[in-house]
């Protein structure tokens, strides 16, 4: 617990001194406070619009301020260092105390919030908001929010590229807090992706020979080569292949046909081969000996007069067998 209340009661400190050099050098434009603990002392930045006003005639201003620091906040040893701002339109709390000024003067929140809107957007920044909050117009408080551009309200890119600057203006009808969020114009936001497009390379002359590459750019040369055949065949033009000379046959040579008819000289003619045809058939098989056929005799046809007669008798003996059995 003992190092926790110490970090406590050092950024208490760290904030009254920030709020009494605010109230100290609100004239010449407060835009910042830096603190560093170093062996030597204690090293107090202060930034703002005009830093003749902070260091004063011979610099009593500056010697005054850094005595009430030693005494008033035991600081050790503090040296103040007085930077100017590079662009005020870009620093956040100056930008709050002119608003709050602008509207202790008299002007409406309305016109004020919107022309240091568009003051700070000017002057290059990627985002801005104002927030305007208090007794506006009557005796109920609201809060009004004027915003353009880029703006960021929670993670990284809003701890690292958002400023925020803090000022209070004292009206009749009571305190009206203004606050200004800008962004830094050098900000890189997380979706910001540049694509860097391949090189170049120059095109070869048509007809030069192409050297093989692992990239497949082969492919595309042939291809392109082919297209513009096409064009051509399309327009009317027909490439001319080139012709081979024709070999003159020499005395007491024998000169082969070349595969298109025509010689090659040096080389012997070969006797043509023929080609063996194919013998189409089933295949050999053994020789079958057929079974040795036996003569089948048939019986005679009776004439249909005796077999009617012999049908005959036995229809009409069942009767008189039906008889005696009664």
């Amino acid at each position: 617990m003992a190092s926790e209340r110490k970090f406590v009661t050092e950024n208490i400190r760290r904030t009254l001194l920030k709020e009494y050099l605010m109230s100290r050098v609100g004239r010449a434009g407060f835009g910042g406070l830096d603190v560093q603990r170093t062996p030597m002392g204690t090293r107090v930045t202060l930034i703002c619009e005009r830093p003749g006003l902070v260091i004063g005639r011979r610099g009593e201003a500056i010697k005054s301020l850094t005595r009430a620091i030693e005494e008033d906040f035991n600081f050790n040893n503090p040296q103040i260092e007085v930077q100017e701002v590079d662009n005020p339109n870009l620093n956040a709390q100056i930008m709050a105390e002119k608003l709050a000024n602008a509207l202790e003067r008299g002007w409406h929140f309305r016109r004020a919030g919107h022309s240091t809107v568009r003051r700070i957007m000017d002057n290059g920044a990627r985002g801005c908001q104002v927030i305007i909050s208090g007794k506006l117009t009557g005796q109920r408080h609201r809060t009004e929010k004027f915003k353009e551009g880029h703006i960021k309200y929670c993670g990284e890119a809003k701890l690292n590229f958002m400023h925020q600057g803090f000022c209070a203006a004292k009206l009749k009808p009571g305190i009206i807090g203004v606050t200004v969020q800008i962004m830094d114009p050098n900000a890189r936001l997380p979706d910001e992706i540049d694509i860097i497009p391949p090189a170049a390379e120059p095109t070869p002359a048509p007809g030069a020979p192409v050297a093989p590459t692992a990239d497949g750019k082969v492919d595309e040369q042939k291809a392109a080569e082919a297209l513009e055949e096409l064009k051509k065949a399309a327009a009317g033009e027909t490439p001319e292949k080139p012709r081979k000379p024709r070999a003159r046959k020499k005395d007491g040579e024998a000169v082969p046909a070349g595969p298109q008819g025509a010689a090659v000289p040096g080389e012997e003619k070969k006797p043509a081969r023929k080609r063996k045809k194919k013998e189409t058939g089933a295949p050999a098989t053994e020789a079958i000996t057929p079974a040795p056929t036996q003569a089948m005799t048939s019986p005679e046809p009776k004439p249909l007069a005796e077999a009617t007669e012999k049908k005959e008798p036995e229809k009409k003996a069942e009767p008189a067998e039906e008889k005696k059995e009664a």
